[in-house]
């Protein structure tokens, strides 16, 4: 009971998913990717083995149609399920069976499958592919504003209470070290898909980089903020000299990659959220 935008973005070789749903934790059910296949969504009355038996057959070479096929060419209840897949290059496609309970059904184009049930209408799902396509950014930011067009267009007739994105791409995690880029989760809220775009916000400050013309030199007026700052998060008290209470801060903050205590600059988006965040 659930809606949701399976899709990718070739060119930076990523591939994700979306959803929000009256129903607790459905970022546990819902979405699976894998950067050497593609994007899959599973629900309504979700057979969860599709999620891993969809993208082995993905990386076996299947089309995102093919999968389908034999995805349900062996369940009896096929017609109680939604599937959205999006394949390695890109083909997608969605599935909404017979017995989906109402207003049920998706939308399928280049690069992308929406789907959804128990929906406040059609235009639930027409809202999300028209953000989806007018959207800029890169796939998570994209995946986002859709659903939260979506959402806002009604999405799930009886509430709201999860949502969920997961996205992949080459090397996309933390260090390199595997394709899991984007993994965020809200389980239960009153209003979950504006939550899960903070969360974003944040993987963008404390992942993110900004470009050289964006780093703040700490003097003068920034200075003086950041010496407030540092005060009033009891730093200068501790360690005294600027640059340790400063060093001291920025790591407990997880700033480290963010700032230079030494050359002391700070990268102004980093510098809005601690001014926001420790200001009196």
């Amino acid at each position: 009971m659930t809606f949701s935008i399976v899709a990718c973005d070739l060119k930076a070789e990523s591939w994700g998913v979306a959803v929000a749903s009256k129903f607790p934790g459905v970022g546990a059910a819902v979405p699976w990717a894998n950067a050497q296949a593609g994007a899959l969504a599973t629900q309504a009355y979700a057979n969860t083995s599709f999620g891993p038996n969809g993208l082995k057959l993905l990386m076996k070479g299947l089309s995102a149609k093919e999968t389908l096929a034999k995805l349900l060419m062996d369940d009896a209840d096929r017609e109680l399920r939604q599937v959205g897949i999006v394949d390695f290059n890109g083909k997608a496609v969605t599935y909404t069976g017979a017995g989906c309970p109402n207003w049920a059904g998706g939308i399928a184009g280049k690069g992308y499958a929406i789907q959804g049930n128990i929906l406040a209408g059609e235009r639930v799902v027409r809202a999300m592919e028209k953000k989806f396509l007018s959207a800029t950014g890169d796939l998570p930011t994209r995946l986002h504003a859709a659903l939260l067009a979506g959402d806002r267009a009604g999405g799930d007739k009886r509430g709201r209470q999860s949502a969920a994105i997961y996205v992949v791409k080459p090397h996309g995690g933390y260090g390199g070290f595997v394709d899991r880029w984007i993994d965020y989760r809200v389980d239960d809220h009153a209003d979950p898909v504006p939550e899960l775009g903070k969360l974003l916000e944040l993987h963008k400050l404390y992942f993110g980089k900004s470009p050289h013309n964006e780093r703040l030199a700490l003097k003068g007026a920034a200075l003086l903020q950041m010496t407030a700052i540092l005060k009033n998060a009891g730093y200068l008290k501790k360690n005294g000299a600027f640059v340790s209470a400063f060093n001291a801060f920025i790591g407990d903050e997880n700033f480290e990659e963010r700032a230079d205590p030494q050359a002391q600059w700070i990268d102004k988006p980093v510098m809005k959220y601690l001014t926001n965040k420790f200001k009196k």
